[in-house]
């Protein structure tokens, strides 16, 4: 059944491995983030095989049916918690990242209600600009937050990269540390988290060989493609081989490579634009953005081009493709981070899961 998408359960496993090896070495604990695949308990067991213990995902649906396929670990609310869905919050997760003090005494209400201590994160905005307090406001807020009963602040933390494209460095760190000394005071402990996220942050570990007190780390993107948009690379220490999407040809013509008539935009009110190329063999395949981002395919074969597509149908170039094909045949294809976001979110791609070292 296509399109399908074909999930190497070992690869993400050696993945796991390798990353929690590599934090062990600077003392820290991996959060692996499993939002990316909507909580997908065979993955999730993939990772918790590989010695990953606490698992983050931005939406409790997806904790809840992890929790519900027995997978035997602790659960992060890595998305700042919605009012409505705190009773749920306090029931299926054991921490949760939050920046509103009205959301922090809710889960105090919610948690002495239902008899449980939930650990909350303080989040610190150090300039990516997604969610987080900001540093200057992090005392006053401390102070207002260790009053409530039934929570228990455990740490700090901050996320760089996903929404502003803020790089990890010495300098927004160092926020963090600071800020970690002053909380301590505050609340009477030495024993307080500094969590960071996402996968860009192994590359600062990687080039300062320091730890910039960092003792947790939540990563998903690096564990699931051994990539890391953000940081624009490959990890050489990874592998790739993890998630390949195959999809069928539905027509195959050659056709003049511009559109001919009046222009106006698509039907996602983007203005398309095309180069002259004379004309050209294109191929059709029955999968489109409704599905998958198609700036996200990376073909497997030499010689061809993903030109483009609307919701249900992705175009490419096959003019020049290394092997023969007609309709029928199948095309595979490599990931980006998006692509296999939306290819495992949705119901029409089906999921094939193997084990291939």
């Amino acid at each position: 059944m296509f399109p399908a998408l074909e999930i190497n359960l070992s690869a993400i496993e050696e993945n796991a491995r390798e990353v929690v090896r590599f934090c062990d070495s600077y003392g820290m604990q991996v959060v692996g983030v499993t939002k990316g695949v909507c909580g997908d308990p065979k993955i999730a067991k993939a990772m918790l095989n590989s010695g990953i213990h606490i698992f983050g995902d931005s939406r409790i649906q997806n904790i809840e049916k992890m929790r519900e396929n027995n997978i035997n670990a602790r659960f992060m609310l890595i998305r700042s918690p919605m009012v409505s869905e705190i009773e749920k919050v306090v029931e299926l997760a054991d921490y949760s990242i939050n920046s509103e003090l009205s959301v922090l005494k809710k889960l105090s209400e919610a948690s002495l209600e239902h008899r449980k201590s939930h650990k909350v994160i303080i989040m610190v905005d150090v300039g990516d600009r997604r969610e987080g307090i900001m540093p200057s406001d992090f005392v006053p807020f401390l102070r207002e937050a260790r009053k409530l009963r039934g929570i228990e602040i455990v740490g700090i933390g901050t996320n760089v990269g996903c929404f502003g494209g803020v790089l990890p460095s010495p300098k927004n760190h160092d926020i963090l540390r600071k800020l970690k000394e002053k909380a301590k005071s505050i609340l009477g402990t030495n024993n307080l988290i500094i969590s960071s996220g996402g996968t860009v942050v192994l590359n600062l570990l990687e080039e300062r060989q320091s730890s910039y007190g960092i003792s947790q780390l939540r990563i998903g993107e690096g564990i699931l493609l051994g990539t890391d948009s953000t940081g624009n690379r490959v990890i050489p220490w990874l592998r790739q081989d993890t998630f390949t999407l195959e999809a069928e040809i539905i027509e195959v013509k050659w056709k003049p490579s511009l559109p001919e008539g009046s222009m106006g935009k698509d039907a996602f009110g983007n203005t398309p634009i095309f180069e002259d190329k004379g004309t050209r063999k294109r191929a059709i395949l029955a999968i489109g953005k409704q599905d998958i981002e198609v700036r996200g395919l990376f073909p497997l074969y030499n010689g061809i081009e993903v030109l483009g597509g609307s919701s249900d149908h992705t175009i490419i170039d096959i003019t020049e493709s290394e092997v023969p094909l007609t309709v029928g045949d199948t095309v595979k294809f490599k990931l980006s981070y998006s692509a296999m976001l939306r290819g495992m979110t949705s119901p029409y791609v089906h999921k094939v899961y193997i084990y291939k070292n």
